[in-house]
């Protein structure tokens, strides 16, 4: 059953991912802005494969970032949502 869980979850985060990707993709930002976006995803994509659930947590924090029109500085070296 824990098995379907994490398949389940699993699953979610993938599908969250491909929409976030999209969305950066999207974003009418300088290009400094949708370069530390993309790495904030890539910190994402790689948690992923080590946590999920923390993975999950920080996909859910970038999104809302995304939802509510918070940006990364363009210039900020930060990898971490």
């Amino acid at each position: 059953m824990e098995g379907d869980n994490q398949l389940k979850l699993y699953a979610q985060v993938a599908d969250q991912l491909k929409e976030a990707h999209i969305r950066v993709r999207e974003l009418q930002v300088p290009e400094g802005v949708r370069m530390a976006l993309s790495r904030k995803l890539l910190v994402v994509t790689a948690a992923a494969k080590h946590d999920l659930t923390d993975a999950a947590t920080r996909l859910d924090r970038l999104m809302k970032d995304l939802d509510e029109g918070r940006f990364p500085d363009g210039n900020s070296l930060e990898g971490t949502p």
